[in-house]
This record gives C-alpha cells, structure tokens and sequence, in this order.
C-alpha cells in the first residue's frame, strides 16, 4: 500500500489526508501542537466563495497609508527593519490594480465553485459536523459605504459566480446584534459557515478512525527527497514514504523553500474573540468598512478582524484585539465586548499574487499545499480534493494548475 506523510494538521493537511485515505493510501500526520493548532481554529469559519477574493485591490492604494497612521486600523504593519517584510509588502502592493485582482479572481473561481460541495463530500464520507447556511448580513454605516462591496460582488459575478444580494428594512430582525449606527444592510445567500474548532476536530477524529498515524507534538525540521522522500524529525527520527506533502500555513517556507518554492509567504495574522450576547446569535455579520467577521459559535458571537503582517511566532499583541472592539462598539449593542472568551491569534499564509501554493516541488514526490491567505478553511477540502488526485494519478485539475508552487 502507498503510504504518505502530512506535515500539518490544519484544515488542508487534513483534507489531504482524507482524499488520499478515500484512494487507498495510507498517511502519517505529525503537527508540531495539535490539531487545528494554527490559523484553522479561531477563524470566523466561513464558508463564503462570493468572498473568496484577491487579498490585494485598487482600494489598498488609498486604505495601506491610512492605515499605517490609525492604530484602530484593520491593517497593521509593525515599524522595525525587516527587509523580507519590506519586500514582501511591496510585492503585494503591486497586485493592488483591477487587471491583477481580476486574474487572480480569474485563477480562484474555479476552486470557489468546489468549495461547498467539497465539505458535503466531506460529511457524506463520515465527518461527524455540519455546515450551516446563511444568510450573511452585511453593515455599513451609510448606503455609500457599500460601493467598494457591491463592487466586489459585481466582480465575482463576472467571474462566474452565483451571487444574490438583496437590501434590507430591517437588518436587526436577523441581527439583533446591530445597533441604530447601521445605516444600510444587506443579506448574501448561498453561503455558509462552520464552527472551526469541532469541524476540525471531527474531521481529525474520522481520519483516524480509518487508520492514519497522528503523530503530534513533534516538529519535522528537514525533508530529504534525495532517494526515497523522508523527513527527519525533532526527537532524531526519521520517517519514508511514498509522498510527502507539507501543509505547515506560514511556516511552509522553512521547509520548502529549499525544495524550489521561492514564492514568499508572508504570516497575515488575524485575531478572534467571542462575546455573550442579549439575544442569541443565528446569521454571520459582516462589517467591510471596519474588515471585522462575526459569526455564531457554541453559543456566543465569535468577532474577527485585522491583517497584521508580523512573525508567525511573534506573541499575540493586546492592542489589536482592543483595536477590534474599539472598531465595532459602536456598532453594536446587546454584546458584552468586555467580557472576552478565547482570545486567539493566528498566522495566515499570505502570497504576494494571492494565490495559493498547490503542487509538487523540485523534489520528486514532494508536495505543498498552502498559502490560501485567508481562505484555508473554505478552500481547504477542495485543495486537499484535488491534490491527492495528483499524487495518486498524476494529473493536474485545471482548478489548481494556476497555483503551480514554482511559479
């Protein structure tokens, strides 16, 4: 039997695993925490491919230098001297222009269009978890706040997206939790969301129980492809296999960089937070102009904001959860944002094209399966989908061609 070593037991070292389990090979997973231990858990959990977008637009021409003077700012970029930073930055800049959002928007429509049925494939062969559908309010304080979303929308729909969105009278009907502040609404159908944390954990506990080896707690600090892939881990074993395929997040460059993935990944770190609220939570929110996703969860309201280009393992800074309760309190009412539960931050895999980073390396037989940037979780089951039959078949479905890892 093939056998294959996940490194990383996020959502898409997950996914991987499972794909390649349902082709009949057997996997290996070792994460250096656990599972979910990095940007999967404490997401707002969408599942919304109408907001599966390039990271980069027009608009970050006129919002990146506001925002580097507003320390309430949804994007957040620290003051040192870090020439990768730097660069990075100024890569990503260059993406903002309406011809490079509309071809990446180009690459990504196909895996959008997966994306749904992906995570049915998932429950339907065993996950024990659901996905909820929507609707999805969207805020503003002002009607004319909502150009650079419709926009967007309208964008998405060129692309070959079925989106529908309607204006609403009366948005606190589905959520109680706006305050009088929200001048304009509006309701997005044919999307859903997940509860990460149980999500993950159950799609954990069904690949394990069709036999794959969890091994966690331990850090792979090499792979070596030089005759049969291997990888060397931190306690000075080493583990073979058929196929490798590295599923780190925003560590995937310490590992394969080496192997010819020279596309940087940046950490994009976004934080979390959930609330008790008067009245109980059913719809996600979404509030564009202050960048914050908000969605139910084990009975309270998790909030998420901010894009913090920062180490993956620099600690999580204090301000920019206050940053994000200074952003919405007006905005909201009946929600205790002083009395904060699971205050979280997490490193998301940013490329400067935004797009992700799915296929083989240099290396015969060694694979990654990352950079999603903020769309790992809804994505992820599709990307794992699809690069399994890669490493089983060797085919490339065209909808993860574009995101060739030696681009």
């Amino acid at each position: 039997m093939a056998r294959s070593i996940i490194v990383g037991a996020g959502m898409v070292g997950l996914a991987t695993a499972w794909h390649l389990q349902e082709r009949g090979v057997e996997v290996t997973i070792i994460d250096r925490e656990g599972v979910a231990a990095g940007s999967s858990w404490g997401n707002a959990g969408w599942l919304a491919p109408a907001k599966t977008i390039p990271l980069a637009d027009p608009s970050l021409w006129t919002y990146g230098p506001k925002a580097l003077i507003d320390p309430d700012a949804a994007l957040h970029v620290p003051v040192r001297v870090d020439v990768n930073l730097w660069s990075f930055l100024a890569r990503f800049a260059a993406h903002g222009t309406q011809r490079a959002w509309d071809r990446a928007m180009a690459a990504l429509t196909p895996i959008d269009r997966l994306a749904l049925q992906s995570f049915d494939e998932l429950i339907d062969g065993g996950v024990e978890s659901s996905t909820h559908e929507g609707p999805f309010i969207i805020g503003f304080g002002h009607a004319r706040h909502a150009r650079g979303f419709m926009r967007d929308v309208a964008g998405v729909i060129q692309h070959g997206q079925s989106v529908h969105v309607e204006r609403l009278d009366d948005p606190r009907a589905l959520a109680p939790q706006l305050s009088s502040q929200i001048g304009a609404a509006y309701r997005m159908d044919g999307q859903r969301f997940i509860e990460p944390g149980p999500f993950m954990h159950a799609l954990a506990e069904s690949v394990t129980a069709r036999g794959a080896e969890m091994r966690m707690g331990l850090e792979v600090s090499a792979v070596d492809s030089s005759s049969r892939p291997s990888v060397m881990l931190s306690n000075g074993e080493t583990l073979t296999a058929d196929s490798v395929v590295i599923a780190t997040g925003a560590w995937m460059p310490r590992l394969a960089r080496v192997l010819g993935v020279n596309v940087p990944v940046q950490a994009g770190r976004g934080y979390s937070f959930t609330v008790d609220t008067d009245e109980p939570a059913e719809h996600p929110v979404y509030l564009p102009t202050q960048r914050i996703a908000c969605t139910p969860y084990q009975g309270r309201f998790r909030i998420a904001g901010t894009m913090e280009f920062r180490g993956p393992d620099d600690a999580l800074q204090h301000r920019r959860i206050q940053a994000i309760v200074n952003r919405v309190r007006t905005l909201m009412t009946g929600v205790d944002l002083d009395n904060r539960h699971d205050e979280w931050v997490g490193s998301r895999p940013v490329t400067p094209d935004g797009l992700p980073l799915v296929g083989q390396t240099r290396a015969p037989n060694v694979y990654v399966a990352g950079g999603h940037g903020m769309w790992g979780v809804v994505l992820g089951p599709a990307t794992g989908k699809l690069l399994a039959e890669r490493i089983v078949t060797g085919r490339t479905d065209p909808a993860i061609a574009p995101f060739d890892p030696l681009r």
